[in-house]
């Protein structure tokens, strides 16, 4: 199933090649962040990304991305073009997608749960789009380790998600209030594991980080330069409320508020959800994220992969994520045929178009954020994790 996924995702993206004509990147949906990448980026060129290249992603994505370019020129050859960088990208997402399911199982996730991520439709939509999927392994790799106490782990793998895309590191803070509340420890243990955590993760980034900062920071700082001047994109309330006249604000003080909002928002879910889910703190990873989505600046399409296989992993109810899926369904194609309206082409959407969607979306992540505080975890997270087999159960030579 998820190879049929997989399928569908490359044939979404590539039906359109690579020389785009006619708005009909906009108007299919077949749009990658690849195809300009090839030339914008210095990929075709072979150019190391910081050291001889821009690029506005952090450093594990920068290697991704340069190892993608790479597979594309020695499978392309001289001919090497866009089209064959797109189908690299959307290579590199199938395994990353792959390495997800193969976690889902190797946690004793359920099939229903481990058939949503193979079928899911959110990887048909941004499996070629951008690089998204490589900080969503590292995410459930250390909500993973985290449900099996392996806090250093998880942090590390977190802090590692923070060098490929930042998301990730909101579950930093989670794993650092489960070590200073922890039932049964003193408070000297408590504090020194914390401790440890913020060294581990501070080290973690930093490995990644400081080399290539060291050398070529202004190209290494672009990501979090771009990020800070960035005023918005149409699917988030911060433009849709600027687009409609609601509330017209300027960089710095949107910049601003969306912390204030992540910031108050987030500390409520985890008090609200602390009763609950206390022992195990890292279940509201999926809530905390979903807040930080609704009150970024910055919302593009394929961000809802970001909250997917968190949703599949930790979701409780079925009908706030069928109404998820719609929503980034309609969210998608209404913001590209919107782009489509713009040159002229057909289909075409409107900003109110966009605004109905995100309602919808928002919502739907609304509903998800009230569940996962609210209701039991899933049967799952009760179960011990699959067990590394004992020596006296390992396969003997014969004889």
């Amino acid at each position: 199933m998820l190879a049929l996924t997989c399928l569908l995702g490359w044939g979404f993206k590539a039906h359109c090649g690579a020389g785009w004509t006619g708005a009909e990147q906009y108007t299919s949906g077949c749009y990658s962040d690849a195809v300009p990448f090839w030339g914008l980026r210095g990929v075709a060129a072979g150019q190391v990304p910081y050291l001889e290249a821009r690029m506005e992603y952090p450093v594990l994505t920068g290697a991704l991305i340069w190892i993608e370019g790479l597979v594309a020129r020695v499978v392309g050859g001289r001919g090497a073009d866009a089209a064959d960088f797109l189908n690299a990208v959307t290579l590199g997402n199938a395994i990353l997608a792959y390495v997800i399911l193969e976690f889902f199982r190797d946690a004793g996730v359920g099939l229903r749960r481990q058939y949503a991520w193979a079928l899911s439709p959110p990887l048909i939509l941004y499996l070629g789009h951008n690089w998204d999927l490589l900080a969503g392994s590292f995410a459930v790799a250390a909500l993973l380790a985290a449900r099996r106490n392996e806090d250093v782990k998880a942090t590390a793998l977190a802090a590692l998600g923070g060098a490929a895309k930042l998301f990730p590191v909101l579950m930093l803070p989670l794993l650092g209030l489960g070590a200073v509340f922890r039932a049964g420890r003193s408070w000297a243990h408590r504090l020194t594991q914390a401790a440890l955590l913020v060294g581990v993760a501070v080290a973690t980034w930093g490995l990644v980080n400081a080399p290539v900062a060291a050398v070529a920071f202004e190209n290494w700082s672009e990501f979090y330069a771009f990020s800070g001047a960035r005023s918005g994109t149409a699917a988030s309330i911060w433009e849709l409320m600027a687009q409609f006249g609601w509330w017209t604000t300027d960089i710095p003080t949107r910049n601003l508020w969306s912390f204030v909002m992540l910031a108050g928002g987030a500390a409520a879910i985890v008090a609200l959800g602390w009763r609950r889910h206390g022992e195990r703190p890292w279940l509201l990873f999926m809530p905390v994220l979903a807040w930080f989505l609704l009150t970024n600046k910055v919302y593009s399409p394929q961000f809802d992969l970001w909250l997917w296989p968190l949703i599949v992993l930790t979701g409780t109810r079925v009908r706030p994520i069928v109404l998820f899926l719609l929503g980034d369904i309609a969210a998608y194609f209404a913001e590209f045929w919107m782009f489509a309206g713009m040159e002229g082409a057909w289909p075409s959407a409107t900003q109110a178009d966009i605004l109905a969607a995100a309602i919808v979306r928002g919502a739907a992540m609304l509903w998800l954020i009230v569940a996962a505080i609210r209701d039991p975890a899933p049967a799952w997270t009760f179960t011990p994790p699959r067990a590394a087999p004992r020596p006296e159960d390992r396969p003997t030579p014969a004889g």
